[in-house]
């Protein structure tokens, strides 16, 4: 696997530390999840056939909108 490198200023990299650190990962595995997630080529394979929750049922199919409602125009009023 390529290895990367960079340079950041202190204060980034003690935020750096700190997140990895409360993720339970190291610094350089925090930074390569946040690469991935960043970079990434669009959704994980079968994400939306496998995802918690996704519909089980028949095809949903979107009803017709209608016409929209005509409204009053605004009038302003004078306030002195």
């Amino acid at each position: 696997m390529p290895q990367l490198h960079l340079y950041v200023p202190e204060t980034i990299a003690q935020k750096v530390q700190e997140k990895a650190s409360q993720s339970g990962l190291s610094a350089s595995r925090y930074l390569a999840e946040l690469v991935k997630r960043d970079v990434g080529s669009g959704w994980p394979e079968a994400f939306f056939t496998e995802v918690v929750g996704g519909w089980q049922g028949e095809t949903l199919e979107r009803p017709l909108q209608g016409n929209l409602e005509t409204r009053d125009e605004f009038e302003p009023t004078d306030r002195e």
